[in-house]
């Protein structure tokens, strides 16, 4: 089973609406080890580089002011599978099609505002954590309840 790591950011809307702490509650309730975490402005340069396949998709501008209308919480979440795990957690991008007990499913009703992005392959979460995270930033570390998550042929 891979170990995997991927970025989540929790939009503005997540922040404005506070509901950070309950949505990284969820993903520490999953399992998933936090290995780092922090507050930021996404710039329009930075939203540039994270969303390069869509700068120049009609749809692009909306994005970029959403993302940059205020602060976001970048996270590095770890874990078996991690990728998989964190997009099931989420549900469809549209919150009106999200089925209830995933993020989407009970939080959103929007397509646009969709409270947090994961990502969508072991590529893109290479290249997306490397945007908002420098290598001295995410730790490596145990939990002291580590094995009671998963099984060592699991991890």
């Amino acid at each position: 089973m891979a170990m995997e790591r991927t970025l989540i950011l929790l939009k503005p809307d997540a922040v404005q609406r506070r509901l950070a702490g309950r949505l990284i509650a969820r993903f520490e309730d999953k399992g998933l080890r936090i290995v780092g975490l922090k507050m930021i402005r996404v710039t329009p340069e930075l939203s540039r580089e994270h969303y390069a396949e869509h700068v120049n998709k009609g749809f692009y501008p909306l994005l970029e002011e959403f993302i940059t209308s205020g602060p976001v919480v970048a996270l590095v979440a770890e874990g078996p599978q991690a990728i998989g795990v964190v997009r099931a957690m989420l549900g469809p991008t549209n919150g009106r099609d999200a089925a209830p007990g995933t993020i989407r499913g009970d939080y959103g009703l929007s397509r646009q505002m969709n409270l947090v992005h994961g990502s969508d392959g072991p590529e893109a979460a290479q290249r997306e954590i490397a945007i908002y995270f420098r290598p001295g930033e995410l730790l490596d570390y145990e939990t002291t309840l580590g094995g009671w998550v998963c099984a060592d042929d699991e991890k």
